[in-house]
């Protein structure tokens, strides 16, 4: 049974090669789409010169949040041949397509589930492609190769913006709460201290319209009256991935 964890506790977490430790996780990049955490931003520190990497929750095989660490299913030297990717810069499809061609992993946005071919990235070692999901999956390349924008965002530029609902601006993103099985981001905690000393509160992501990347603001189809009665977010109560559905009939919004 999975629990919901914070987004923004991933920082700093060390990255665990099968042969040494590859470095601390700087940030994570999600798509606006299917709000799923698709890349870990590692930075390598000093064994590749401070070089940024992005690594796949299709790479990890377990997690230690006692202890802060990821382990991962790679070498050092598979991370240090992987293709140069400038994390300050938007990542395109094409450079996506390159590593993921470099690991050997299915394309994510190829297939009918949420990791292609995969429900939740811990089962691709199960669901090997057969011939026609690989053709299928090339011709899923060649279609969107032109297509620049892969609608991912940084999770560490989000985290901050102001909260639109539909008849008022009203506290900002604090944090975003994932499944650690399939790494969806369930529920995004929203900060109205500005409004109520102390008080966050808890909404889905089906309920945002738009985020507005120039207005640094994310957009709600709510209002104000029914953030305010959101459920109430306590870091200290951990959370079920099996309550998430309670919580979104108090939101109401889409299980």
């Amino acid at each position: 049974m999975s629990i919901l964890h914070s987004v923004e506790g991933l920082q700093g977490f060390s990255i665990a090669a099968r042969d040494g430790e590859l470095g601390h996780v700087k940030d994570a990049y999600f798509d606006d789409r299917e709000w799923t955490l698709r890349h870990l931003v590692v930075d390598t520190g000093g064994w590749l010169t401070g070089r940024n990497v992005l690594i796949s929750p299709l790479s990890v095989t377990g997690t230690d949040w006692n202890r802060q660490s990821i382990s991962v299913n790679l070498t050092k030297q598979q991370v240090q041949n992987s293709p140069a990717i400038d994390t300050a810069k938007p990542v395109s499809r094409q450079h996506e397509t390159e590593l993921y061609q470099h690991y050997g992993y299915p394309y994510y946005w190829s297939g009918p589930y949420l990791w292609g071919y995969t429900v939740l990235p811990a089962l691709l070692e199960r669901t090997p492609l057969e011939d026609e999901g690989r053709q299928e999956t090339r011709e899923q390349m060649e279609r969107e190769r032109s297509q620049d924008d892969p609608h991912l965002r940084s999770s560490d530029e989000v985290i901050g913006y102001d909260i639109q609902t539909t008849d008022d601006t009203i506290g900002h993103v604090e944090d975003m709460l994932f499944d650690t099985e399939s790494w969806k981001i369930e529920l995004i905690v929203v900060d109205t201290r500005n409004w109520w000393p102390g008080k966050k509160v808890m909404i889905s992501p089906s309920r945002i319209k738009r985020v507005s990347w120039g207005a640094k603001s994310v957009m709600v189809d709510v209002t104000r009256e029914q953030l305010e009665n959101s459920p109430e977010y306590d870091p200290a109560q951990p959370l079920l991935h099996t309550s998430v559905r309670d919580l979104y009939r108090q939101l109401g919004s889409p299980s």
